[in-house]
């Protein structure tokens, strides 16, 4: 795919807060619009020509579908060139990203809305439902069917990748505490307690080898992004994400009987080197400064360091051990602190990395997470099965 023809920009935006949250889908919906229209001032519900809506799975947690008109008469929008709604699995967010970045690359709208929302907790008490709801991401019929979740599912990753390249337990907490110290800095995080290494080896066991701190939780949240062409976004602010690059990749393989690999994503390798290429970018560990990647596991983090171009294979756990993922590394990776801290809204969580980038850019953070002079981002997510994988390049300067 080549280039877009038009720069994008996203110009800011806004949280709900994220947790197990007494709140229903058309409240965390419109307390996420309302923060990012609070965020960028100068636009209002008056100003958005098109609609994008990342969610999952709101017929079986809210009973309810149709929902991007839904979130449009929430925030009182009359929408007038696009409206559509996402699902992607975890990737959703991004997806509604990508097509407000290439409706307006392409010239069909200058300003646009994108919402991610996911309301996933139910009550302890329906726990079984919050869980069975989860297992219709994989294959229903041949891999959910059999109980196959989440966590037994990374916990192959785990133990493969061990047997392959001698990854260790305490690499995997190294990640986790990691994560979960930087969301200490993050006001709408689910998980702000920090933690060391020695907590998360001693927190329950879920699946072996991975305990209860490697692993997300199940977040009720909602993040929103305004993303505009570049004539308007200069309009509003003097400082901006602009999107330079992105990639997917699917590889006929959805069922875990067909999945290419247990120890590695090439499609996430594949979708990094799209992304790269547009984005001008020859070396990733050099030339990226801060990375929000999909750390649903420990596992999964050390596996994308070296898809994604900052470790060779085989060394994502000798890359967290030597500390050249901190804030202080060779590129900071997931400072707001990752799904392992803020919690994994699944429709939610792209829109929130986006923001984090964004919001880098312009200093906002808090001083504790700042990364200095950082002038290229990327976002990265896997869905499913891991058959998903996508990533978006951001660059304080259009190209």
């Amino acid at each position: 795919m080549g280039a877009a023809t038009r720069n994008v920009a996203i110009v800011g935006g806004g949280h709900a807060k994220w947790g197990e949250r007494d709140a229903t889908w058309k409240d965390l919906a419109q307390e996420g619009g309302k923060a990012t229209f609070d965020a960028v001032p100068d636009i209002g519900p008056e100003d958005i020509e098109g609609l994008f809506v990342g969610t999952v799975q709101p017929e079986r947690f809210a009973y309810q579908t149709h929902v991007a008109p839904m979130v449009a008469e929430l925030l009182g929008i009359d929408v007038d060139a696009m409206i559509a709604r996402t699902e992607l699995a975890c990737a959703s967010g991004q997806a509604a990203l990508r097509y407000a970045w290439l409706a307006i690359a392409a010239g069909q709208l200058d300003c646009a809305l994108v919402l991610g929302v996911e309301k996933m907790n139910l009550g302890r008490e329906r726990m079984p439902e919050m869980q069975g709801s989860m297992s219709n991401v994989l294959d229903r019929e041949f891999d959910g069917v059999n109980g196959l979740t989440a966590p037994p599912f990374f916990a192959w990753y785990a133990q493969r990748h061990m047997h392959e390249h001698g990854t260790t337990r305490d690499q995997l907490s190294l990640v986790a505490a990691k994560n979960k110290n930087n969301a200490a800095t993050t006001d709408f995080a689910q998980f702000r307690t920090e933690v060391d290494p020695a907590d998360v080896t001693e927190s329950p066991e879920i699946a072996p080898p991975l305990h209860l701190y490697d692993c997300s939780g199940i977040t009720d949240g909602a993040a929103g992004t305004i993303l505009m062409s570049e004539e308007k976004a200069r309009e509003v602010t003097d400082t901006a994400a602009w999107i330079v690059g992105s990639g997917q990749s699917s590889m006929a393989g959805n069922s875990i009987n067909n999945l290419p690999s247990f120890s590695g994503w090439p499609q996430a390798r594949t979708a990094s080197r799209t992304a790269y290429e547009q984005a001008g970018i020859e070396d990733p560990l050099a030339e990226i400064d801060v990375a929000e990647v999909h750390d649903c596991f420990s596992i999964s983090e050390i596996i994308e360091y070296e898809e994604l171009g900052f470790a060779d294979r085989g060394e994502g756990g000798q890359f967290i051990e030597d500390g050249r993922s901190r804030l202080d590394g060779d590129v900071a990776v997931n400072p707001r602190g990752g799904l392992l801290g803020c919690g994994h809204p699944l429709g939610a969580t792209g829109v929130s990395q986006a923001l984090e980038i964004t919001n880098q850019f312009k200093g906002t953070v808090p001083r504790d997470r700042l990364v200095d002079g950082a002038e290229t981002g990327l976002i990265h997510n896997l869905s499913g099965s891991g058959s998903v994988h996508s990533v978006m390049v951001f660059d304080r300067d259009p190209k």
